[in-house]
């Protein structure tokens, strides 16, 4: 398995190329409970609506939430979903988007709505052109593609058979890749996979390689088959197929069939998970890592983001924490990087009508005032929810030598805590949405602060709820201890 504890630092100097069909995802959640008295149609009472960007978007946003940058290069409609599509890539900062406005044709969107309960989609609207862009347009995206080419270590064609990806564009983009010795990793789509001949890495599903091959794929055997096939005609080096609930095959010239099966893990959603499998796998490719180790790294990070709602990304730290040995993943599934878990993990805590708790902190080196202060706080609730500052966090407010562990390991050490029902990890200074979105009964926090100094006090007081606040063990505290074992004298408090 590729080593992420090694390996981070040089996946974040990573960037990536990424061309193809950019859509906006529109996911609207909420219950039904009776049926519309004008039609036999199910009445969906929503609660909620995200807007995401998707297709080749969003393997731009995996990429980006795994510390690597990438420069992403599609089309637009001049439209109201266009303008909301590029407000939305601009909130990331490791995403430079090239995109080609082309006012004859629409902004790709899909509309889904989703039983919020039950996690099952109702039904889905497209609004699309399915047709090839024009020559002005497809010239336009090439020239922007030969100049980025150079600046990245791999490039991604996403195919979603919405009309960027034309013959023209994808000759240039590998014939170009392959002077460069840049790897290519498709995303395909159709039945005519020639048109990505000499491309490092394929990416089909099960469906699409027998399409593509016109043979039966059943068994490992018959895949193994039908993608040496593939790699035969297409002169690529190697076929990725995702097999949904059978994990991964990958098929390299010359060599046996290697087989992944997949985690076992409680699917919620696996709209997008094909861009997270390519977003990763161009990603290691990238960072110089063999076929084998990114198809792994590629399965678990699958696994990580089906079990999340609507079209997801996953953190490095999540990754991370899916790789791990079996025994380490008790305390690993009591923590949170995705605000989006939370109604899911709060949800039967709140029908049981249990009393939550509240506390926050940097909990760098855990110490025997920290333990009191976890303790005394799950004693005064049912579930206790820790919010923990995510590294970039702590560095703004600690300085640039602080954390002392990483997130992930500090997250690890409290999640073991039997104390602790829950740890989120949140990149604001403070844990005041944090507070908002959990609505805690409770609300923690050591006695060196005074009940108006709380941050959220208001807010939990406002519901109901109360603060409370534990007298702190003389003597401890992570910062002294980080100074006396650098043989610094100890600041006064």
């Amino acid at each position: 398995m590729f080593d992420f504890e090694r390996q981070i630092p040089a996946l974040r100097r990573q960037s990536v190329l990424c061309i193809g069909d950019v859509m906006l995802d529109d996911f609207v959640y909420g219950d039904v409970s009776r049926i519309s008295p004008e039609a036999p149609a199910p009445v969906i009472a929503v609660r909620r609506e995200d807007l995401i960007v998707g297709g080749a978007g969003n393997v731009a946003r995996n990429l980006a939430s795994l510390g690597a940058r990438c420069i992403l290069v599609g089309v637009v409609g001049k439209d109201a979903a266009g303008t909301t599509l590029k407000a939305a890539l601009g909130e990331h900062r490791a995403i430079r988007p090239q995109l080609v406005v082309d006012p004859s044709r629409p902004t790709t969107r899909k509309l889904r709505f989703v039983s919020e309960h039950h996690s099952t989609h109702l039904l889905r609207a497209d609004w699309e052109e399915a047709r090839p862009v024009g020559a002005k347009v497809e010239a336009e995206l090439i020239k922007r593609m030969l100049a980025t080419l150079p600046k990245v270590g791999a490039v991604v064609l996403s195919d979603y058979a919405k009309g960027v990806l034309t013959p023209r564009l994808v000759r240039t983009v590998i014939e170009r890749a392959a002077k460069l010795k840049k790897p290519v990793i498709v995303d395909p789509k159709g039945i005519d996979f020639s048109i990505y001949r000499g491309a490092t890495l394929i990416t089909p599903n099960r469906k699409e390689l027998a399409e593509a091959t016109h043979r039966c794929v059943a068994t490992l055997d018959e895949v193994q088959a039908a993608a040496g096939e593939l790699v035969r005609a297409t002169a690529s080096k190697a076929v990725l197929v995702t097999l949904s609930e059978d994990g991964m095959a990958l098929h390299m010239r010359g060599r046996p069939l290697i087989h992944a099966p997949a985690f076992p893990v409680k699917v919620r959603d696996v709209s997008g998970a094909g861009d997270t499998v390519v977003a990763v796998m161009s990603l290691l490719l990238a960072a110089g890592a063999g076929f084998e180790d990114a198809m792994r790294t590629a399965n678990a990070a699958a696994s990580v983001v089906i079990g999340k709602p609507g079209t997801a990304t996953l953190s490095a730290a999540e990754l991370r924490a899916r790789i791990l040995p079996a025994a380490a993943l008790a305390p690993e599934e009591k923590i949170v990087f995705d605000w989006r878990e939370l109604n899911e993990r709060l949800a039967p805590w709140r029908a049981q009508d249990q009393r939550i708790g509240f506390t926050n902190g940097v909990f760098d080196l855990l110490h025997p005032g920290h333990v009191k202060v976890l303790a005394q706080a799950r004693a005064a609730c049912d579930r206790l929810v820790v919010g923990l500052n995510s590294d970039a966090s702590v560095k703004r407010l600690k300085g640039p030598e602080r954390p002392i562990q990483s997130e992930h390991a500090r997250a690890e050490v409290l999640a073991a805590m039997e104390a602790v029902d829950l740890v989120v990890v949140f990149e604001e200074d403070t844990p005041l949405e944090l507070i908002r979105r959990i609505k805690p009964s409770v609300l923690v926090k050591g006695g060196d602060y005074r009940r108006e100094q709380v941050v959220g006090g208001k807010i939990v007081e406002a519901q109901g709820g109360e603060v409370l606040l534990i007298e702190l063990v003389e003597g401890h505290s992570t910062t002294r201890i980080v100074e006396t074992s650098r043989g610094r004298k100890p600041r006064r408090r």
